[in-house]
């Protein structure tokens, strides 16, 4: 710390840290462009200018840049001096020179910086009389809006999009008063964080596009804290509303986690909610099972309730969970059909996977890394994980570290551009990379036989790097589907930890509640599908899962065929909504309040934002959080008392007794009993307008707020403001504290990946537009997902005879079809990937139910479709 002195008042600061961001933090104020908290000072705006005294006896000072002046002990500075505010005021003035009077209209209205800024300094009249300099916008793809005309050259946008995320479409052209920030010519914005350019830009020159579709004033919007749903890594969001619809996502700062940014996916991903696949209503096919109909809650609840009361139909009904939905909703389903007929939800091979990513979190020494604990290590290995398309944010993370960065993966990634080793491998010949690593560190573990010459030199030049290292990092995940490379990691980390005590690992698991669910310890899925088969269910319970993705099209028909009812309960219409029986809507995360562990084992907390469809002609919606219609269902049996889980804290209390070593969750965010001043807290800003009108074309009447007895919050404009609750950060609660246990490793070592004469092993394949299930129903996203197609090695190709874009028959090994008809996909070239080896994109809904039993051994063929060569 050292000792300055700001405008004659004394204050001890960090030494090193800019004035800039010193005068911010003691709440002065002072103008900025330029700066910004993640990408540092280039000085370019020259709006943060202060006065700097030599000492004591120095009156006139000069003036400097105070984003590019460090502190330091003794220095005494002027933000108000005189020179300085003229200075800055003539600054603005300059660069609103060209700057539209477009306000009223501009997207960036009510969150515009350089509007704030312009204030600041007193900039409140134009003297510049002649003709404005102005650009051609471009088309950036369905994200970014383009305006170039706004722009005041502060260069935060090539900052972010390519020194700080790797892009490279975007740059600056020009010079002087005609630069020019944009693309070499249209077209869709390449990286997969462009989104950040939203709030990255001070001035409009970027804005959301989707939310332009929507558009809405920004304090007309309604808001709460909430958990991105698209990956594993529970971002930190801040989603708004109006009018029922789901308008928008911001980042929301969580220092532990995403910090100041968002993966596109996360951020444009939210229009699911708004979707019209959505469920809306209850359904119903009778005892008849004719076609569906329309059926009022009461009804449906009343009639299922009675079944369930039943002892032996009870007996012969299981549940099945999900991954995508709150830990309190899959508890509430497994305290309605008993924790012996409750099944987890996850595929078997994804159950095997995240099992063995928690008992590495729970034992292994090495303990989890948060994204910020990532960006601040000086050396990263990439163990079999594609992260930019399955954990985009952990590849910014990676990014930003200052050491050495290995990569090996079964197919080139988009971090091979900054890694200092990349090693294109099979899935076992990777973990067997790990295990040759660990070997390296530590004698004592054992040594990998029969792998290759690269393998080991690799091995030992990635063993150096990580010895030299004092924060190394191991970032793998579920994403390859071999546990041998959980289990190489998993070593691999408990060899290093043993050198260096400040080793972490990262692991990306399947979806946003993996963890979670998989702490509630349901059944595998398989034992569902057998205990069908032999006639010993007659109710399914099915929540917010899409079994097509779990289980292959004859297991699942087994499944469905051998029960009587199916009990679906989801938000979004999926494969399996023909194949229900009755219906019920539940509430996205937009819509509901729970919680979500991520994959590191931090619990957090997804509030409401708003009540779906509040008032419709006087009637209420159907809409409401899963296990809440669980809860209904479980009094309709008579088998709990009315007065139990009337809240969701009293839901998460009984979930805390039953699983003991889930208590942490209570602490992940405020109760709903939390206060502020003795006041609830608004989701509505303060200038929020138009509450009276919302509905008047349905009704005169102005309905109240809705009650809210599960959080802190009120849909309101009365309370204590958002962004005060938000300054305590609420950055969850992780589940799995340090271990004192010896550590953890797997004995197993794998054998090295032989390429089969006739037969290929096809992997999984991912992108971030179109292998995660829920981002695919907002339009924006789905626009860019790739078409279904297989990817091999040309050399592969080759062999059978085929050319880039021709269809490949695919059978799997024994020649027995992938389904009864015929199946094929036009072929790839993918030249990273290893011989032997093909690649099938995941989350194609094309290809759902034919691609869950990944991976596998097939032969490949050419269609017969062009004849012989």
């Amino acid at each position: 710390m050292v000792r300055l002195q700001i405008d004659s008042r004394r204050y001890e600061v960090p030494e090193g840290k800019n004035l800039l961001d010193i005068c911010l933090s003691l709440g002065l104020e002072l103008p900025y462009f330029c700066w910004h908290p993640a990408l540092g000072s280039v000085g370019a705006c020259r709006q943060c200018a202060v006065k700097e005294f030599r000492g004591d006896d120095d009156s006139h000072g000069k003036l400097v840049m105070s984003c590019m002046t460090p502190a330091k002990e003794g220095l005494r500075i002027s933000v108000s001096d005189p020179e300085a505010v003229a200075f800055r005021k003539a600054i603005i003035e300059w660069l609103m020179l060209n700057h539209p009077h477009d306000c009223p209209v501009c997207d960036e209205g009510g969150e515009c910086h350089l509007q704030d800024m312009t204030v600041m300094t007193g900039h409140t009249y134009r003297r510049y009389r002649f003709r404005k300099r102005t650009f051609r916008d471009q088309n950036l793809g369905p994200f970014v809006n383009h305006e170039m005309n706004r722009c005041i050259a502060c260069y935060r946008c090539v900052r972010f999009y390519r020194d700080y995320a790797g892009g490279h479409d975007l740059n600056v052209f020009a010079a002087h008063d005609h630069v020019y920030f944009g693309r070499q010519e249209d077209g869709c914005l390449e990286n997969e964080f462009s989104g950040n350019l939203v709030e990255v830009c001070p001035t409009g020159v970027f804005t959301d596009k989707t939310f332009k579709k929507h558009y809405t004033r920004k304090w007309d919007l309604q808001s709460a804290p909430s958990i991105c749903v698209h990956c594993s890594l529970g971002c930190n969001t801040l989603p708004g509303e109006r009018y029922g619809m789901l308008r928008r996502i911001r980042n929301r700062y969580n220092q532990e986690i995403n910090g100041y940014f968002l993966c596109d996916r996360g951020r444009y991903g939210y229009e699911f909610v708004n979707s019209d696949r959505r469920i809306r209503a209850v359904w119903s096919r009778g005892q008849q099972k004719t076609l569906m109909q329309k059926v009022s809650p009461l009804q449906a609840v009343t009639q299922l309730g009675a079944l369930l009361s039943i002892p032996d139909r009870l007996t012969k009904t299981i549940g099945i969970g999900s991954p995508r939905a709150s830990l309190e909703a899959n508890f509430a389903l497994r305290s309605l059909v008993g924790a012996e007929r409750f099944y987890s939800g996850f595929s078997d091979l994804d159950r095997v996977l995240t099992l063995i990513a928690v008992q590495v979190l729970e034992k292994s020494r090495a303990r989890p890394a948060s994204l910020q604990q990532l960006e601040q290590s000086d050396c990263v290995l990439v163990l079999g994980e594609d992260v930019t398309n399955t954990a985009p944010r952990v590849a910014l993370a990676i990014r930003q570290t200052t050491g050495p960065i290995f990569v090996s993966t079964p197919y080139r990634t988009k971090l091979d551009e900054v890694a200092t080793l990349s090693v294109t491998l099979a899935p076992d010949d990777i973990a067997g990379l790990g295990f040759a690593i660990a070997h390296q560190i530590d004698p004592a573990f054992p040594s990998v036989q029969g792998f290759s010459t690269e393998i080991a030199q690799s091995a030992q030049g990635i063993a150096q790097a990580l010895l030299k290292a004092k924060r190394p990092v191991i970032v793998s995940g579920t994403g390859s589907l071999s546990p041998s490379i959980l289990e190489a990691a998993a070593t691999l980390s408990s060899a290093l930890f043993g050198k260096n005590a400040a080793t972490q690992i990262c692991f990306s698991v399947c979806e946003a509640n993996s963890i979670g669910l998989a702490l509630l310890e349901g059944n595998p899925l398989r034992q569902a599908v057998d205990l069908a088969k032999q006639g010993a269910v007659e109710t399914l319970f099915l929540l917010e899962n899409d079994l097509s993705r779990r289980l292959d099209e004859n297991s699942l028909k087994t499944l469905l065929s051998n029960v009587k009812t199916v009990i679906l309960l989801d938000h979004t219409a999926t494969a399996m909504l023909p194949r229900a029986d009755v219906i019920f809507p539940a509430a996205t995360f937009a819509e509901s309040d729970g919680i979500l562990i991520n994959n590191e084992g931090r619990a957090q907390k997804f509030y409401q934002i708003f009540v779906p469809n509040p008032v419709n002609l006087g009637e209420l919606s159907s809409i409401q959080e899963s296990w809440r219609w669980l809860r209904d269902l479980h009094i309709a049996s008579a088998r709990m008392d009315p007065s139990r889980w009337t809240t969701l804290d009293e839901l998460t209390e009984d979930l805390v007794k039953e699983f003991p070593k889930l208590s942490p969750i209570q602490e992940a965010a405020p109760p709903a009993s939390y206060r502020i001043a003795g006041s609830k807290i608004a989701r509505q800003d303060h200038r929020f307008s138009g509450r009276t009108a919302i509905f008047a074309d349905k009704t005169i009447r102005e309905p109240p707020p809705s009650p809210d007895p599960d959080t802190p919050f009120l849909f309101s404009m009365e309370g204590a403001p958002l962004a005060l609750a938000l300054n305590d950060g609420w950055p969850g609660k992780k589940v799995f504290g340090d271990t004192t246990a010896a550590g953890i490793s797997f004995p197993g070592l794998p054998l090295p990946f032989s390429p089969q004469e006739d037969q290929w092993w096809v992997i999984p394949l991912y992108h971030i537009f179109g292998s995660e299930e829920l981002s695919l129903a907002s339009p924006s996203i789905a626009g860019l997902a790739p078409k279904p197609y297989i990817a091999i090695h040309p050399r592969d190709a080759a062999k059978l005879g085929i050319q880039e874009g021709d269809p490949l028959e695919i059978l799997l090994a024994g020649s027995v079809s992938l389904q009864t008809e015929e199946f094929h996909l036009p072929t790839r070239f993918e030249s990273s990937l290893p011989l032997g080896i093909a690649g099938i994109p995941v989350g194609i809904p094309i290809l759902a139910g034919k691609v869950a039993q990944l991976p596998f051994w097939c032969e490949l063929s050419k269609h017969k479709m062009l004849g012989v060569a």
